[in-house]
């Protein structure tokens, strides 16, 4: 009585692709975002004023050892003077650090938090 196996590679051999991500859903985000209201990174000023200041703030950012990497990819954008702070960042320790960084070279009432804790 003969029995008769499939071969073993009858459907193909095993993917070595990993499985598809699902892609990110940030619509409103993006919506938020085309409404004009917002600053984006084309906000950022041209003046040298404002380019130095961002310099200041991301080169602070970057050398603080507490923050992820994630935190230290933020978008700083100046006009004016003002700072704008977007991105999403770890935690809200990461946020509060990121903001006084800011804050102590701009001064207190010149930027505007907009950092996302992620998960939250």
């Amino acid at each position: 009585m003969a029995v008769s196996a499939a071969p073993a590679w009858s459907e193909g051999p095993p993917s070595t692709e990993p499985p598809a991500a699902a892609p990110a859903d940030n619509t409103a985000q993006n919506a938020r975002d085309k409404s004009g209201e917002t600053m984006t990174p084309m906000s950022q000023s041209e003046s040298k004023a404002d380019l130095n200041l961002a310099a200041k703030i991301r080169r602070a950012i970057v050398k603080d050892h507490r923050l992820s990497t994630t935190a230290k990819n933020i978008k700083v954008i100046t006009d004016n003077g003002k700072v704008t702070l977007r991105g999403p960042v770890n935690s809200s320790r990461e946020k509060t650090l990121i903001a006084s960084k800011a804050s102590a070279l701009a001064g207190a009432s010149n930027v505007d938090n907009q950092l996302d804790v992620a998960n939250q």
